[in-house]
């Protein structure tokens, strides 16, 4: 069988802002598949935000879980992810899932596995997939040494990333959160 290798996902909550974003390669093998595939959603009316780094089939069966634990526990954040992450892992189906997810809201960063995984990011970025180490590592420096917004952040750091990881290109999805009075969402690419 031919592995499927894709996806860089970086999440980043700045200045009472957030934002996430993804790249959109896919890669079967060494021949790469698909170029704009989308790997972030706005879940819970645009008051979460969530990337996926595994298969697309696999994507839409945590999204569609996730976000009814989010309906189930009125959108807090942290409870609905460890419900995921309980069932996730206890499911006979589901566990075999090889994938993760980032999960965010205006206040929280969790990166979420099958083995039962909720690890809450300790400096408001949290990265997944081939380019997320790149990516995490861009972002670090670009918080440290800049004023760039949370987008700005990104954007610039996925830029990196795809310069690095041949399994990160530069078609962009990115998400925005923010916190203004009615908590919305909106796509920035």
């Amino acid at each position: 069988m031919t592995r499927i290798r894709s996806t860089t996902v970086l999440a980043v909550l700045r200045d009472g802002r957030g934002a996430i974003a993804s790249d959109g390669q896919v890669t079967l093998g060494n021949t790469v598949a698909k170029h704009g595939a989308v790997k972030v959603r706005r879940l819970f009316g645009g008051k979460v935000l969530a990337g996926f780094a595994g298969g697309a089939a696999d994507a839409f069966t945590l999204f569609e879980k996730f976000e009814g634990y989010l309906e189930r526990y009125r959108g807090h954040l942290q409870r609905a992810t460890v419900e995921l992450a309980r069932e996730w892992r206890s499911d006979r189906v589901l566990r075999r899932l090889e994938a993760m997810m980032i999960v965010m809201d205006k206040d929280n960063i969790y990166t979420v596995s099958g083995n039962g995984d909720v690890i809450e990011s300790d400096d408001e970025l949290a990265a997944i997939g081939s380019g997320g180490p790149y990516a995490l590592a861009a972002g670090r420096a670009l918080v440290r040494h800049t004023d760039a917004t949370a987008v700005e952040v990104c954007r610039q750091a996925l830029g990196i990333a795809g310069e690095i990881c041949i399994y990160t290109n530069d078609s962009l999805t990115l998400l925005e959160l923010d916190d203004t009075e009615d908590d919305h969402a909106r796509q920035t690419d």
